[in-house]
């Protein structure tokens, strides 16, 4: 699966990786429904980081067809919140 971070680049990630960001995902929904904006950015963050950590970054000139596209690690929770489906960030 490619994934890109807006303002960042895209990442090769294994569909083996997909359950640890679909439970981080669970998590940002969770405290996006809740209000909590430092949970928000917490867990936007990890979330961000475990794409960076599990996944393999491709050149700054490929731009292959994004699966998943995340928000930049800045972006309010308001800007996160018009880029949801029913399920998150992450479908499925």
């Amino acid at each position: 699966m490619i994934v890109r971070i807006m303002g960042e680049g895209q990442w090769q990630l294994a569909d083996s990786h997909f359950a640890e960001l679909n439970k981080l995902d669970d998590e940002l929904l969770a405290e996006m429904q809740g209000g909590d904006g430092d949970g928000f950015h917490r867990t936007l963050c990890a979330l961000l980081d475990a794409v960076r950590r599990l996944g393999t970054p491709l050149p700054d000139d490929a731009l292959e067809p994004s699966e998943l596209i995340l928000p930049a690690p800045e972006a309010s929770l308001e800007e996160v919140r018009e880029m949801l489906s029913d399920g998150g960030l992450i479908p499925g």
